[in-house]
C-alpha cells in the first residue's frame, strides 16, 4: 500500500496535463485565426484593421498621367483628276471585250468552199425574212431508204451577216486504219473552229477526230460534239454564241450607253480635289 506522503507527491500532476491542453486549444485556435485572416488576399486582415484605424499598407500610388498629344501641322495634297476619267465607254472597242464573230457569214460559207465543201450561197430562208444561210448535204451511202453515210451543215445568221449558229449532222463517217475521222470531213470542222480566231479552245478538233463526246463552253461561246443514244453512228455539232451568258451581258451593259449618263464637256475645267496630309 503506497504511503501519504506518495499520495501527496502526485496530487500537482493533473495541473500540468490542464496547462497542456489548453496551451494546444490557444495554439489550434491562433493558427485557425491567421489562416481565415491571410485568405482571401488578407481581405478579413484589412477589414479587421480598418475597423480599429490601423494602417497595415500603404496607399497604392496612382498611375501616372498619360502624355500630352502632339498635334503635327498637316499640308494640303492636291490631286488633279483628267477628263478622260468622266468619258463614256466607246461602243466601237465592245468587240476587243466582248466575244464576237470574227468572221460574217458570206465569208464562212466562202471559207468551206475553199475547203472542198460546196455550200450554197447566202441566201434568205423560206421561213423567216430576217434569217440567212448556206447549207450543204451529201448522202455517201444509202440502202433503200435508210442512209448509212451522209454529212449535212448550215450556217444560220441574219440579213447583216452575223452568224447566228453552225450545226454538222455527221451519220456513218468515214475513218482510216486508226478509227480517226477521214481528213476529208474533218477539213470541215477545222475550217468551222478556225475561221471564228478562237484561241481558247484546244480539246475540241482532237476530241471530233477520234469521234468522242465534248463540250468546251466559255465566255459565251458554246462547241458541243456528241453522238446520238438513239442512233449509234450519228453525230451532231454544234457552234454559237449564248449571248445571254452572264460574262456577255454585263459586258455589253458596261459598253451599252444607255446605262451611262451624258458626259461633261472636254472643255471644262475639272476642278482640282484636296486632302489633307499629315506631315
Amino acid at each position: 500500500m503506497p504511503s501519504s506522503d506518495q499520495n501527496m507527491k502526485l496530487a500537482p500532476q493533473p495541473r500540468k496535463g490542464r496547462a497542456v491542453m489548453w496551451l494546444l486549444i490557444v495554439l489550434s485556435f491562433s493558427i485557425v485565426a491567421a489562416t481565415v485572416l491571410l485568405s482571401n488576399d488578407m481581405r478579413h486582415l484589412k477589414s479587421l484593421a480598418h475597423h480599429f484605424g490601423i494602417e497595415l499598407f500603404p496607399p497604392e500610388a496612382p498611375p501616372p498621367p498619360p502624355p500630352p498629344k502632339v498635334f503635327r501641322r498637316t499640308e494640303p495634297v492636291s490631286i488633279k483628276i483628267p477628263p478622260r476619267m468622266f468619258e463614256q465607254p466607246q461602243p466601237a472597242l465592245a468587240s476587243v471585250f466582248l466575244r464576237t464573230w470574227r468572221i460574217s457569214g458570206p465569208a464562212m460559207c466562202e471559207a468551206l468552199r475553199s475547203a472542198g465543201v460546196e455550200t450554197s450561197e447566202w441566201t434568205e430562208t423560206a421561213f423567216n425574212s430576217d434569217t440567212f444561210e448556206c447549207s450543204y448535204e451529201h448522202i455517201y451511202k444509202k440502202e433503200k431508204e435508210h442512209v448509212v453515210s451522209s454529212l449535212f451543215l448550215v450556217v444560220r445568221g441574219n440579213g447583216r451577216g452575223t452568224i447566228t449558229s453552225m450545226r454538222v449532222k455527221l451519220v456513218g463517217p468515214a475513218t482510216d486504219s486508226n478509227g480517226q475521222l477521214d481528213p476529208s470531213i474533218l477539213r470541215v470542222f477545222e475550217t468551222m473552229l478556225t475561221q471564228p480566231a478562237w484561241l481558247d479552245f484546244h480539246d475540241a478538233l482532237a476530241a471530233i477526230r477520234n469521234l468522242r463526246d465534248v463540250k468546251e463552253e466559255g465566255f459565251g461561246a458554246l462547241i458541243n460534239f456528241t453522238q446520238e443514244y438513239s442512233r449509234p453512228g450519228a453525230f451532231n455539232f454544234t457552234l454559237l454564241l449564248q449571248e445571254t451568258s452572264a460574262q456577255q451581258r454585263r459586258t455589253k451593259d458596261y459598253f451599252s450607253p444607255k446605262t451611262w449618263l451624258p458626259a461633261p464637256n472636254p472643255s471644262w475645267q475639272v476642278p482640282e480635289l484636296i486632302f489633307w496630309r499629315r506631315a
